[in-house]
């Protein structure tokens, strides 16, 4: 687990493991705390003094959580890793479900469960708690019918530690890449609905848009590292299920350019039910407009907030694209304000 600045969360989060009904001397937790500047290194000093299979290792500079967690994989003794962030609570039963899915013989990956907590009303907490829903149900779905779940909840997931590979140090998205080398290497990787953890879901719009372009970076960045491997599989259920589930809904805000181009283009000549279409496509920009001034106002409309919702985390992914086109040459970011410390 790498760590900065995780002062609200951290002591809930190693009790959490620790209370854990998994036989404590077999758990070995390895925490990397990267440069923090609060009170995160005390804390964990203090627990490591309760809990001698507690690891605490300080970086004194930013190292970025990418570069971190391929250090600590490499620490660790055990033959099953849980990566896993600070934020994300561990419940009772969460390792020990991991560890008996995981043991089966071609399975190399196991995904969590994650419980919501935070939603409210007055952000976007509950677009994204809709959205996530949703993209918890497909990757059960994948994972029940080929072993081919696309991307684990980046929060905490089980692999098996031979079928690690370090992540490139520019990446911005770990988990993706890590599950696909499992399945480049021909292994299962599935979801576990029993195996629960509980985190806090964005409500910040401005902070859930930044994570969102880091995201999509990364995103590409992954799409590119594997489109070889891709292409060779594009007609079993590994391509099937990266292409339709990923690889088309990155590329959204690009298609959907074209489309709305397409329209003022044919519009342009005199076909009227095309015209129709590109009004329609005006009306839904202008709604969004509408839900941005009416919630400056402190009014919430859900449904609208939805269609912003959507309407961001295409610009993000548009932007997030712009940015791997670009490059990357660091994979050190700040991570979103955890709801946990507004609470007290």
């Amino acid at each position: 687990m790498a760590a900065y600045n995780e002062e609200a969360v951290i002591e809930q989060k190693i009790e959490s493991i620790f209370k854990s009904n998994y036989p404590k001397e077999l758990i070995e937790v390895w925490v990397g705390s990267d440069n923090s500047s609060d009170a995160t290194n005390e804390i964990l000093n203090k627990l490591a003094q309760k809990y001698p299979q507690l690891h605490p290792v300080f970086f004194h500079e930013r190292n970025g959580k990418i570069k971190i967690i391929n250090q600590l994989v490499e620490k660790a003794n055990a033959e099953i890793l849980i990566i896993t962030d600070a934020n994300v609570i561990f419940d009772k039963n969460t390792i020990s479900q991991l560890c008996s899915s995981i043991e089966a013989e071609h399975v190399g990956l196991v995904d969590t469960r994650m419980m919501h907590s935070g939603i409210t009303c007055d952000g976007i907490s509950q677009q994204e708690n809709f959205y996530i829903s949703n993209e918890v149900k497909i990757k059960y779905y994948e994972s029940q019918l080929w072993g081919t779940m696309m991307g684990p909840f980046g929060g905490c997931y089980a692999v098996k530690k031979t079928l690690f590979k370090p992540v490139p140090e520019n990446f911005l998205v770990d988990d993706f890449f890590i599950n696909m080398q499992v399945l480049v290497e021909g292994f299962k990787a599935i979801n576990n609905p029993q195996a629960i953890v509980i985190e806090d879901v964005s409500n910040d719009l401005k902070h859930e848009f930044k994570r969102k372009i880091r995201i999509a970076t990364g995103d590409f960045q992954n799409f590119w590292h594997f489109l070889p491997f891709t292409i060779k599989n594009l007609f079993k259920p590994v391509g099937f299920c990266f292409v339709s589930h990923k690889i088309l809904r990155w590329f959204t805000p690009i298609l959907l350019i074209f489309a709305f181009l397409d329209l003022t283009l044919l519009s342009f000549f005199g076909y009227q039910t095309y015209f129709y279409l590109w009004l329609i496509g005006l009306f839904f920009i202008f709604l969004v407009l509408v839900e941005r001034i009416l919630s400056a106002v402190n009014i919430h409309i859900k449904y609208l907030r939805l269609l912003t919702h959507f309407f961001y985390m295409n610009i993000a992914l548009l932007i997030g694209f712009l940015r791997f086109i670009n490059g990357v040459n660091s994979s050190i970011w700040t991570p979103t304000p955890r709801l946990q410390s507004k609470k007290e």
